[in-house]
């Protein structure tokens, strides 16, 4: 079995006062190709936080910059907050960004959870999962069919005839992310594959065999299904990185409760050491790894990219 795609994750949100850099971040995009990731991915909210706010850069926006000044690299949102959006103006924009990008464009997406977000936006939030599966037949219909008719709560497509399509054929793939049952059921139902973040790969086997069950379940194959974990790292001496990393984590980052996310997930070591709990991750059959650096810092990326990939890919 050849071994997983290696991504790394980029960093359009921050915490406040600090602002992101969108000259920097589409810099940081181009670099990511030449130091060899497959695939580069953003985060996703319109609305973060209060106090602290979390200012962040637009991801769709930001990876259209990207594709525009690159040409290999794949470009993937690790999550889009789906029902937050039209689903008709979004079918627009991700075709559109999969022609700039000449097919490379992955969609993750999720529900959400930060109900202000969805007041603000006058979605209701309490709908979120039927608006999820209702967007998702629209994106996929808009992308697929010459014209589409239908009425979708209060939308009203008639005729509605959708150019130029994608170029990915059918459609880019749909990565689901989430953890509770009915939404892998939607990965096996609905979606391409699974994706989720910091994952050990004790939970990410439990949650995929549960995937796998309910693929089964609906006729599909497990193995045409796509998965994605995506896992902090810090190259360095362990006594130096854990109490760095263990900071950082509890500064900058939620984990869903309930969800088998945990901060015990992050790779930290010299890059042997990094190599070997990866390694663990590999025998999962995990097919991308998406690196998130420690706080996303030059020198971590150059480590990574230049003395733990090198040891991955032998």
């Amino acid at each position: 079995m050849s071994g997983p795609a290696y991504g790394v994750a980029m960093r359009n949100f921050t915490r406040f006062p600090e602002m992101p850099d969108a000259g920097a971040l589409i810099d940081y995009g181009v670099r990511m190709e030449e130091l060899g990731f497959e695939s580069l991915w953003v985060w996703d909210h319109i609305l973060l936080g209060t106090d602290p706010n979390f200012p962040i850069i637009d991801s769709l926006a930001l990876l259209t910059a990207v594709a525009a000044r690159t040409k290999s690299i794949k470009i993937g949102t690790g999550v889009l907050v789906l029902p937050l959006r039209n689903p008709v103006t979004l079918a627009k924009q991700l075709s559109s960004i999969d022609l700039i990008s000449n097919g490379r464009l992955m969609l993750g997406a999720a529900v959400g959870w930060y109900k202000r977000e969805f007041d603000a936006v006058g979605i209701p939030f309490e709908r979120r999962g039927k608006i999820m599966d209702r967007n998702l037949d629209i994106l996929r219909q808009l992308w697929t069919q010459d014209s589409v008719t239908g009425q979708w709560d209060e939308l009203n497509l008639r005729n509605a005839v959708m150019f130029p399509k994608p170029v990915q054929k059918p459609h880019p793939p749909i990565l689901i992310g989430g953890y509770v049952d009915v939404v892998l059921k939607r990965v096996a139902k609905r979606g391409d594959g699974w994706l989720t973040y910091f994952y050990t790969p004790e939970g990410y086997n439990e949650a995929w065999a549960k995937i796998s069950a309910f693929a089964e379940e609906e006729g599909r194959d497990p193995a045409s299904l796509y998965s994605l974990n995506q896992l902090p790292i810090y190259v360095g001496p362990r006594d130096v990185g854990m109490p760095k990393m263990t900071e950082w984590l509890n500064a900058e980052w939620d984990l869903s409760k309930g969800s088998l996310s945990t901060f015990d997930s992050a790779i930290v070591g010299t890059p042997a050491e990094c190599a070997e709990q990866i390694a663990r991750h590999v025998e999962t059959g995990v097919k991308k790894i998406v690196f998130v650096p420690y706080r996303y810092e030059k020198e971590q990326v150059d480590l990574l990219a230049h003395e733990v990939l090198p040891l991955l890919r032998k």
